[in-house]
């Protein structure tokens, strides 16, 4: 048997490479046994759990409503709300500006007029108002995201939904409440059935090629 100057360097150059594996284990093992006998509680020595208030911040709401906090806010407070936080980005009549259109926009989203742009709102698409809550809570204002607390949350939403004609001018939100209401493109959606093809794509100038491929 014969072996090539090529091959004795490939030999060497594993036999270097596990070397070096097992320095590196010796040394994670000689450290970590060494953070278990000075008692420390800690790998890396730094950090704290979090406590019960560190957690009260972070939520997650459903469309049902659960997971959403206790607290209500009603149309007229969230008028108050809207007039000194939102309108400098989203305009006295919600038409938008810095920041985004919130109303108006229904029938925009299929239509068979290529100049005629979809509209996304929140009163043309969002299905659920439990997420209008959740994305107000969590990133609203802009410059101060977080800074609203539950009830101011409820209000501002309220007063959305009103100005969407959605609710009456006498709502109430709260979580109860709010899963309830009925979104206007709450049936415009439909469950992706991965790893299902997706179904025909409907026929409408703005339907995208990259969605008709899938169906192929």
């Amino acid at each position: 048997m014969f072996t090539t100057i090529e091959d004795g360097q490939r030999s060497l150059s594993c036999r270097r490479v596990f070397q070096l594996a097992s320095i590196a284990l010796g040394a994670l093992l000689s450290g970590n046994a060494f953070a278990q006998s000075s008692g420390s509680s800690s790998l890396y020595g730094f950090g704290q759990p979090a406590s019960p208030s560190d957690l009260a911040r972070f939520f997650s709401s459903m469309p049902d409503g659960r997971g959403l906090p206790k607290g209500s806010g009603s149309v007229a407070e969230g008028k108050t709300i809207y007039e000194s936080q939102c309108v400098a980005c989203h305009g006295a009549e919600l038409q938008g500006g810095l920041g985004d259109r919130l109303i108006g926009g229904r029938g925009t989203l299929v239509n068979r007029d290529p100049g005629k742009a979809p509209i996304k709102t929140v009163e043309s698409y969002w299905p659920y108002a439990t997420t209008l809550f959740d994305y107000i809570k969590r990133a609203m204002p802009l410059m101060s995201p977080g800074s609203l607390n539950d009830d101011q949350a409820y209000a501002v939403s309220a007063y959305i939904l009103w100005r969407a004609g959605v609710v009456g001018g006498a709502a109430t939100m709260d979580a109860k409440s709010l899963a309830a209401v009925r979104m206007p493109n709450r049936d415009g959606f439909i469950p992706d059935a991965r790893p299902e093809k997706f179904p025909a794509p409907v026929k409408a100038p703005h339907q995208t090629k990259a969605i008709a491929s899938q169906t192929k």
